[in-house]
């Protein structure tokens, strides 16, 4: 590997250790040849991600342009087979040892744009749609890297993908309405009377994330599906990431689901420990079953 693609990589994965360190240290669990590729998957969504929310004043039409521009630069690099960018070198490097769908990437920017004018959705399906680009696509990127024995793995990834961003959707409204957005459905606000503005746990607060975080749990299941497709390191980092990320889910309950005054995180120990306990032999499916 030439200087300037190592160096790439070692920015992504700087990027995925410093930024999502659920997904960085699941990815431990990877043969060490395929870390790499996970880390520049998250990087590029990150980099994506952080100029869409850019907090620091500049206006919407800015960080459209950046965004447009990220997005020409993205494909032009990939139809020449290379970048000097420091993190797009990597990507598509992964792109093509991995043979990633291009397609993939213009839904996941689509979405993108979306945040730039979307700032709630009417309905579950509404939400979906944008879900479908920010979301279930990162479960397709990653299924070349996880090589499942049967395609038939696509939906759980997809399910997946849409597990992890509910979660953080429920997780994170307190900090989605400081970007002035709702990513829970307004059908779902006025079925249970909360308003999410209000900053009030009350009883239709409460009532709202407990019926939020069942259907959070249920596209879980639905994920558990495709463990039995994945081997050796590929499951246990998914079974990993999966046991952490749902865990947010029961800090969330143990708040008194209060994510206004503060933020529900799985502490790094427990981190470290859920993937040391990984390393072990263990029956991953029949545990999966009962996370």
């Amino acid at each position: 590997m030439n200087p300037a693609l190592a160096s790439s990589y070692a920015c992504c994965r700087r990027l995925a250790r410093q930024k999502g360190t659920t997904y960085y240290w699941a990815t431990a669990l990877l043969p060490r040849e395929r870390r790499p590729y996970v880390w520049a998957l998250y990087a590029f969504a990150r980099y994506a991600d952080d100029i869409v929310d850019d907090l620091d004043g500049r206006p919407a039409w800015e960080r459209a342009a950046a965004l447009w521009a990220l997005e020409q630069r993205f494909f032009a690099d990939l139809d020449a087979g290379g970048s000097d960018h420091h993190v797009l070198a990597a990507v598509i490097d992964t792109v093509r040892s991995l043979r990633i769908d291009p397609e993939c990437f213009e839904r996941f920017l689509r979405s993108m744009r979306m945040d730039l004018s979307v700032h709630r959705y009417a309905t579950w399906p509404d939400l979906l749609g944008y879900m479908d680009g920010s979301a279930a696509v990162i479960g397709e990127m990653m299924l070349p890297v996880l090589e499942p024995s049967s395609a038939a793995a696509l939906q759980p990834a997809r399910d997946l993908g849409l597990a992890f961003q509910l979660t953080n959707f429920l997780r994170d409204v307190d900090e989605d309405l400081e970007r002035g957005r709702v990513y829970v459905p307004v059908e779902d606000l006025e079925r249970f009377g909360a308003e999410p503005a209000r900053r009030c746990v009350d009883e239709a607060w409460r009532a709202l994330m407990r019926f939020e975080i069942e259907r959070n749990r249920e596209l879980y299941r639905r994920a558990d599906a495709g463990l039995p497709m994945l081997h050796g390191a590929a499951r246990r980092c998914v079974h990993t990431a999966r046991v952490l990320y749902a865990q947010i889910l029961d800090r969330i309950e143990d708040g008194d689901f209060d994510v206004f005054s503060r933020r529900a995180r799985v502490p790094t120990w427990r981190k470290l420990a859920t993937v040391g306990g990984a390393m072990q032999p263990l029956d991953l499916i029949g545990a999966a079953r009962h996370a």
